[in-house]
């Protein structure tokens, strides 16, 4: 591996922990209130839009983004 390689290896290495991604299993109104927490705190970078889960059951699922730092 050449420096080169290395130096962009580490750079991306570094991007992606800056991050946590993660999916939300809950109630509309749950998943507001931590939509909400989220946002407040600036640690919000993006938020997917909401998803039924499908059959009888009435919950969502979001994708969110978080800045980890």
């Amino acid at each position: 591996m050449t420096t080169r390689e290395r130096t962009y290896a580490r750079a991306n290495q570094q991007r992606a922990a800056q991050y946590a991604e993660i999916w939300i299993i809950a109630q509309p109104a749950e998943i507001a209130a931590m939509v909400q927490v989220a946002s407040a705190s600036g640690r919000l970078v993006y938020v997917g839009p909401p998803q039924l889960m499908g059959g009888d059951d009435t919950r969502h699922r979001r994708y969110l983004r978080l800045r980890t730092t």
